[in-house]
């Protein structure tokens, strides 16, 4: 009976925040020790709602399942907010740089899809964005790439913090 009740009360909160986990890229290590080979496995892990809402993480530890797990975590942790406009494409054009990497992102019209390469893709569809323009430069080690595509979408603004950041109110094209 208590059962029951622990398990009821956990599928609301499922179901009220239900993100999804992609993994970015394993990475294994090796150390050479006196008994032979230690073996650590690094994972970058996404976390996405395809609502606005996305974050990333790295996790580390002996085995797979484990490093996949630790990485959701601290991607949960960071999760950020991105404004879209119509719910489909970035609200303007913005670059964002970690280290090497750098990533350009334009808005797009409706069904162009997203042009991008398979991290930025990853975090750019649990984000919920469905049309941009990408373009990675620099490095393409995984981790940097996702950084800097996380950098750009948190430096994204929705037209309203425009409006209020510059005392405009009602851009609108009507006259």
């Amino acid at each position: 009976m208590a059962e029951e009740e622990a398990q009821n009360q956990e599928q609301p909160k499922e179901e009220e925040n239900p993100l999804e986990e992609q993994v970015i890229s394993l990475n294994r290590t090796n150390k050479v020790i006196k008994g032979g080979r230690s073996f650590h496995m690094g994972a970058l892990v996404a976390v996405g709602d395809r609502n606005g809402r996305v974050g990333i993480g790295h996790g580390k530890a002996n085995e797979v399942p484990q490093a996949i797990n630790k990485g959701g975590q601290v991607a949960r942790k960071n999760l950020i907010s991105v404004p879209l406009m119509d719910q489909r494409t970035p609200t303007h054009a913005v670059t964002g740089r970690f280290r090497g990497a750098e990533v350009l992102m334009k808005p797009a019209s409706e069904g162009t899809g997203i042009i991008a390469g398979s991290a930025v893709r990853i975090i750019l569809e649990l984000s919920g964005v469905q049309d941009v323009l990408t373009k990675s430069l620099g490095s393409s080690n995984p981790l940097n790439v996702a950084k800097a595509t996380m950098e750009a979408l948190n430096s994204l603004h929705s037209p309203e913090e425009v409006e209020n950041k510059r005392d405009i109110t009602g851009l609108s094209v009507e006259q």
